[in-house]
């Protein structure tokens, strides 16, 4: 049987990026404003590139701690199916936004080096969905940075949202962090690029292939 694994290809920046999530079956596509990182893309060529996704394919908008003009351009410009803030938003400012833009569905992603980290997910109850991602040093990029964290601290943790796995993942270890932390939803940026901010269709494929393995 084959775990039936959602798969998230984050940082797409082409054409061929988008037609290779597309080809590859996975279900989620990211495209990420943020001026510091290689995957940075304008809201309007995102939406050039939203609009070849079909509607099995959700599109995410990635953005680091925004205000609220640059969430207003996301809305109107981009109108992507999910925002994911990836940057230190704290439980009010979710909340915050929720009521600011009722439309806006989030993703909270949780930077996370032990436990504890993992423990204040509970803490954002107005987030749709939430992710965990590996908390980089000071002088790195919120996300992003192919580190990963300890998959075991999810084992057998509960949380009242869907969650994505995030942090280091590629086609070699996805398959041993979905068995060991149990997710059921997988994200991946650099573990997917032939280098920073380009993505290779092969390991898109081969990624989407291997997350979803058969037992």
């Amino acid at each position: 049987m084959i775990v039936p694994i959602q798969v998230k290809i984050c940082g797409l920046a082409d054409e061929h990026a988008v037609e290779a999530v597309i080809a590859a079956g996975a279900d989620y596509a990211g495209f990420v404003y943020f001026p510091a990182s290689p995957r940075h893309i304008t809201f309007e060529r995102a939406a050039e590139l939203k609009s070849l996704l079909p509607s099995s394919v959700h599109s995410v908008s990635v953005i680091v701690d925004p205000n609220d003009a640059l969430l207003t351009q996301v809305k109107t410009v981009l109108k992507p199916d999910y925002v994911q803030l990836h940057g230190k938003e704290t439980p009010e400012r979710v909340q915050a936004i929720k009521k600011i833009f009722p439309g806006i569905k989030i993703i909270k992603a949780i930077s996370v080096r032990s436990g504890d980290d993992i423990a204040q997910a509970v803490s954002y109850e107005a987030a749709d969905m939430l992710m965990f991602d590996a908390k980089p040093p000071t002088n790195m990029l919120p996300g992003g940075n192919a580190l990963s964290f300890d998959w075991a601290l999810l084992k057998g943790r509960q949380f009242s949202k869907p969650w994505f796995l995030s942090g280091g993942l590629n086609a070699n270890n996805v398959a041993e962090a979905i068995r060991i932390s149990g997710t059921k939803m997988a994200d991946v940026s650099s573990g997917v690029e032939s280098a920073p901010g380009v993505k290779d269709a092969v390991l898109i494929e081969a990624f989407v292939k291997a997350a979803r393995y058969e037992t």
